[in-house]
């Protein structure tokens, strides 16, 4: 059951239900929204809840581009264990990255950020679970950019 804040009451004179039941806070959040009772507002954890759910689309993006790299790099670094599964790999993740991009196009200024930073996790985790030879060592930074990673035709040599 929804608590309403009652006429009178603010919302911060009642206990702090987003701390106790966040459930029930997130349905009494949309119920005020949508009435348009900004009385009823709980601002500061929404706000912050708002910039939550524009960090998660960055880390979605981040992490879809990471798995991408991954498999690029092992191509690079291990062109004899090729296989249709990473090729499939590669083609869904460029595939839901560009549908992500359609769908939050104001991510598109963060690529190079966002690119570098899965750039380095896919290196490290290359580098630990797969690169035995020291010699053999991906750059430390990406070499491709991020239009030759999405591009269909692109594999690295």
């Amino acid at each position: 059951m929804v608590h309403e804040v009652m006429p009178g009451e603010a919302a911060e004179d009642r206990p702090n239900v987003y701390e106790r039941d966040y459930y029930t806070w997130a349905l009494e959040q949309a119920c005020a929204l949508k009435a348009r009772r900004p009385e009823s507002l709980d601002w500061e954890n929404l706000a912050e809840e708002v910039e939550d759910l524009a960090r998660s689309e960055r880390r979605q993006l981040e992490s879809r581009l990471e798995v991408l790299l991954q498999h690029l790099l092992k191509c690079q670094f291990q062109p004899k264990r090729r296989s249709c599964s990473w090729t499939a790999t590669i083609a869904v993740q460029r595939f839901k990255i560009r549908r992500h991009l359609e769908q939050n196009p104001g991510l598109r200024p963060a690529i190079p950020e966002i690119l570098a930073d899965a750039y380095t996790a896919a290196r490290i985790d290359l580098i630990n679970s797969v690169l035995q030879d020291a010699t053999s060592r991906p750059f430390g930074s990406c070499p491709w950019t991020f239009e030759q990673i999405m591009n269909e035709q692109f594999r690295p040599d």
